[in-house]
């Protein structure tokens, strides 16, 4: 949790020894949102839809203002721990993600899914705020979920104008992945399935894109880099399976 100033200390500890490995570190905020129940939380969010567990509440305009705001104390909080930035998590269905995608987000206000200015409001207020409060220097990353594939969701199509708008308001780098139905492609498994989504991000800013999903092997992350997927590569399942794997992908 970044949620309140005692942590600090005990990840400073963590980003010094990560720092004295020649890395750098990024802290991933995240809302639970309408899984609040994953938290132990009461579910609230963008719209009062059903969840797997029990019925959620919309968020009232103070409630929507206090997350903001969490979020932003959160990201001063990973800058004095010693992080090298944090990441936005705006997927796989969390509260960001919430707001952005239409199939979640039934508001009829400022913040509903009736516009990409709407669908981004949040959004936007977070990533001007964190800049503001951490200053330049400071990584900004928003880890996208850019695309449902469901009906009546989020789109591919959707997507140049979305990472437009995180860029222009003051995020450094575009992490994506995939939207409130999870992290998955229907169909696909293959590295790098997600890389539609990617390339359409890449065509509409400058900030590097991470890409996300499927690789397993260093020839795989080159391959993608070289076919312009995108400028990085991540790598999850692998990285836990053996924390060699990074030592042994640069060694082939």
């Amino acid at each position: 949790s970044m949620a309140e100033d005692s942590v600090i200390p005990a990840y400073r500890k963590l980003t010094d020894a990560i720092h004295g490995e020649g890395a750098a570190v990024i802290a991933q905020l995240n809302h639970a949102g309408i899984k609040g129940m994953d938290t132990g939380l009461p579910p609230a969010g963008p719209s009062a839809v059903p969840t797997k567990d029990c019925a959620s509440e919309a968020m009232d305009p103070g409630q929507i203002r206090a997350a903001a705001a969490a979020f932003t104390a959160a990201a001063v909080r990973a800058k004095e721990a010693g992080f090298d930035g944090a990441e936005l998590h705006s997927a796989h269905g969390y509260l960001l993600n919430q707001f952005y995608s239409p199939l979640t987000n039934k508001r009829e206000d400022a913040y509903s899914a009736g516009t990409m200015e709407n669908r981004t409001r949040l959004h936007v207020e977070i990533i001007r705020a964190a800049r503001e409060a951490v200053g330049e220097g400071f990584i900004l990353a928003v880890r996208f979920g850019a695309c449902d594939y469901t009906e009546g969701g989020s789109r591919i199509e959707d997507i140049p104008d979305a990472v437009r708008t995180f860029v222009s308001a003051g995020a450094d780098l575009i992490d994506i992945s995939g939207g409130v139905t999870g992290f998955m492609r229907p169909g696909h498994t293959e590295p790098g399935y997600l890389k539609k989504l990617s390339f359409a991000a890449k065509s509409a800013v400058n900030v590097p894109v991470i890409l996300t999903g499927g690789v397993t092997a260093a020839q795989e992350m080159e391959s993608l880099l070289e076919e312009g997927a995108a400028d990085l590569i991540g790598v999850g399942r692998a990285l836990l399976k053996d924390p060699a794997w990074s030592v042994k992908a640069l060694r082939e």
